[in-house]
């Protein structure tokens, strides 16, 4: 995947539209989707939010720096964020979160037994986070939900797992 040519990008400076509505409607065909989370407070009660696509890749490496540059326009002053690389059927092909204009990736899940401790620690994380929102300490309450999102961020779909481990691997 990594030694796909990489097709033509819209041009957003020529059309005027927002990148992320070209993305949407130009770039279908590319096969890597850069998202990130939706925080719309209505789209979340509802159970209706679904990653906001930011722009789309033909390679997974492309993707990666495609991260790299988004984190790069996110100032320290906002919360950290995870961005998740999703394939054209939606799975999870790799996450990292947003650090200081870089992105720290998530090393994937070896089998479905890492699997089932992450989502296990990752719900204990939350019911902490709960607790803490109950005590009224929202910093941490906001430090422990990110960090359950960071392991969820290694729940990488198993068809992804190895490919994106070795993807680290050459990135690093």
């Amino acid at each position: 995947m990594f030694d796909l040519p990489l097709q033509t990008q819209p041009e957003t400076q020529k059309t005027g539209l927002p990148p992320s509505f070209l993305t949407v409607l130009a770039d279908q065909d590319l096969p890597f989707a850069l998202t990130t989370a939706c925080h719309a407070p209505a789209a979340l009660m509802s159970g209706q939010a679904h990653p906001k696509v930011l722009e789309r890749f033909a390679t997974l490496a492309d993707a990666m720096q495609g991260a790299i540059v988004h984190a790069e326009d996110i100032t320290p002053e906002d919360a950290p964020r995870i961005l998740a690389i999703l394939d054209r059927e939606g799975r999870l092909v790799l996450a990292g979160a947003t650090n200081d204009g870089g992105v720290a990736w998530c090393h994937p899940v070896s089998d479905a037994a890492e699997a089932r401790a992450v989502v296990s620690e990752a719900s204990q994380t939350r019911a902490q986070a709960m607790r803490a929102a109950e005590w009224h300490e929202h910093s941490l309450a906001r430090r422990l939900r990110h960090h359950a999102d960071v392991l969820d961020a290694r729940l990488v779909d198993p068809l992804w797992r190895v490919f994106a481990s070795r993807a680290l691997q050459i990135a690093a």
